[in-house]
């Protein structure tokens, strides 16, 4: 886990070694301070010769500016080094999920992605300037401080031994009561975020249903349980600070009754005894200090963990050895094909023993019940998921044997949720040809209908959509989603059921432009409606996962029985009624 995270460290490496080393002559300079103090004591004062509280003062002022200095130049290293490592941990994640295919997508849910790439990184950040300070400087305090005051008085120093134990049991105790409940609390900022997330997402829906304060309720519990939580680990912490004052006040008083016997036997002098209780309150804040770096870093490593795990995940797809860039055609053919989900499914086969083929160029239909497998079956395709049995094959060879980036550039896909980003139509088009001119965005736009409603806003193309395409219907989102499809020009074209928005007459409309304009290209077309398939070459008939029927419309009608209830249900209660949409 360490090694995968400090991976990321890479350009801030120099800023990173500098930090630790400004930071212990930092602690050089503080503890050489109460030596000089003791110097200036029975050397100056009680002596009475200036000239020795000049020198010693002289060099004490030195101390301080270069303490000082080496203070603020570590503090600026650190913070570069923390802030710059959060960053390449938040890049470095962004990229590898970028990477990830469905199946290792299904593993994690979309909060706790977002948790662990804010909350969990801002974790790991702020522990990570602690290491390069504070677990640098208290460690060396400690060390250093104990070997002055044991040159001082060797005696004395057993007083800060038995605090140091006192205090580090305590220490521990609190740290294994906190560890498992700050692990709890991270795992739920996910529950909180995904409760945010639901709503924000669906607040239409929260809207039409009068369900605002359900949902209120909802949350109230799931940050009521964060709040529990954490005020559960802050109540065992509490009793850091008054352990630590005891210990502190209590060594202060040993040192100052045994202290005034050894002065006044003549053991120690009146400038060691006040430098040993300045290195007395040195050690005792430097284990105070490395009290908090363990809360920490206890807090840090459930995040870490979780930063981790989406840094070493490995996408499940991976391209061969020697792939092919080139597709032959748009034929595509399933032999004997199965397929599970392997996160988040049931385990049971979603796919069966499908054993089909189409042409290059053909128009084939693809209708069944919900959870039928229609859309599991063309993510095979394109090879969003590999296959658990059998091979796909495209332009006859197996989609396993092609380079990704290639098979997907000539599979172009409109999913069942259409998604617009943030931008210019132009540049949601432009996901499918960043090249694309204005004239080949328009005549996609043509293709799919979209054109005619994008000339009627204020800024035609240049139309700023928003986050999500929310300020266009769902029908016009769809058509937008085709037409940036068809940009990729590809030889395979699937629409899971994408026009299911658009009225009869659009659907129609854009089914008879593919035929006459994209005559070449293998259309894959997955409709809840009859009337979206009954015109295409074949179709094929879904029913838990298996084939149950293959064949032009006016065959199944008269051979297949769901194919025929799904076709006299609609077309006898008098077809679709939506022509009014947009």
């Amino acid at each position: 886990m360490l090694k995968t995270l400090l991976a990321q460290v890479k350009q801030y490496k120099k800023v990173t070694i500098l930090t630790p080393i400004f930071t212990a002559l930092e602690v050089f300079m503080e503890v050489a301070i109460p030596f000089v103090t003791a110097a200036i004591i029975d050397k100056g004062i009680e002596a009475g010769d200036m000239s020795q509280v000049y020198l010693y003062g002289g060099i004490m002022v030195a101390l301080a500016f270069l303490s000082l200095l080496f203070g603020i130049l570590a503090g600026k290293y650190a913070a570069i080094a923390s802030t710059g490592f959060a960053c390449n941990l938040r890049d470095g994640m962004y990229e590898n999920i970028q990477k990830y295919s469905f199946s290792n997508i299904d593993k994690y849910s979309t909060a706790g992605l977002v948790t662990r790439m804010t909350t969990d990184v801002t974790n790991v950040q702020n522990a990570f300037q602690m290491c390069l300070r504070i677990a640098i400087r208290s460690p060396l305090t400690l060390i250093c401080s104990l070997s002055m005051a044991l040159y001082i008085s060797l005696d004395l120093s057993f007083i800060f031994f038995i605090g140091m134990v006192v205090l580090g049991l305590a220490l521990f105790f609190i740290m294994t009561q906190t560890t498992k409940i700050f692990q709890k609390a991270f795992e739920q900022y996910d529950a909180v975020n995904a409760d945010v997330q639901e709503n924000v997402t669906a607040i239409r829906v929260v809207k039409a249903f009068v369900r605002e304060k359900f949902e209120t309720e909802k949350f109230q519990k799931s940050v009521t349980k964060l709040y529990n939580l954490f005020c559960k680990a802050e109540k065992i912490l509490a009793f850091n600070n008054p352990i630590m004052m005891l210990v502190v006040y209590a060594s202060m008083i040993a040192i100052s009754w045994f202290g005034a016997h050894f002065v006044v036997g003549g053991n120690l002098t009146t400038g060691e005894l006040t430098s040993m209780f300045s290195y007395v309150m040195n050690i005792l804040m430097s284990l105070m200090m490395l009290s908090m770096i363990f809360v920490m870093l206890t807090m840090s490593m459930a995040s870490a963990r979780r930063i981790a795990e989406v840094l070493n995940e490995k996408s499940d797809l991976t391209n061969p050895q020697e792939p092919i860039e080139e597709l032959r055609d748009g034929s595509i053919e399933f032999d004997h094909v199965s397929f599970a989900y392997k996160h988040g499914g049931t385990g049971e086969d979603t796919l069966k023993d499908l054993t089909f083929s189409i042409k290059s160029g053909e128009t084939i239909g693809i209708v069944g019940g919900t959870g039928s497998g229609k859309s599991s079956l063309v993510n095979l395709i394109s090879r969003l998921y590999d296959v658990t049995k059998g091979s796909v094959k495209v332009g006859g060879v197996d989609v396993r044997n092609y380079d990704m980036e290639a098979l997907r550039n000539q599979v172009a896909v409109v999913l069942q949720k259409n998604v617009l980003f943030s931008g210019t139509i132009l540049d949601n088009l432009r996901w499918g040809d960043e090249n694309a001119t204005l004239e080949e965005c328009v005549e996609a736009c043509k293709l799919a209908c979209a054109d005619d409603f994008i000339q009627s806003f204020p800024d035609k193309y240049n139309t700023w959509i928003e986050q999500g395409g929310t300020n266009v219907s769902g029908g016009q989102k769809q058509r937008l989603c085709i037409a940036r499809a068809l940009l990729k020009k590809p030889k395979i074209l699937i629409l899971d059921d994408s026009t299911s928005a658009v009225d009869t007459a659009t659907d129609a409309k854009i089914r008879d432009a593919f035929k006459n304009k994209i005559p070449n290209t293998t259309k894959i077309i997955i409709a809840q409606r009859v009337t979206s398939v009954m015109d295409a070459d074949r179709i094929l008939v879904l029913k838990d996962g298996e084939v149950n029927g293959y064949g032009p419309h006016a065959e199944l009608v008269e051979t297949n029985d769901i194919y025929k209830e799904m076709y006299e249900t609609q077309t006898k209660a008098g077809g679709d009624f939506d022509e009014g949409g947009d």
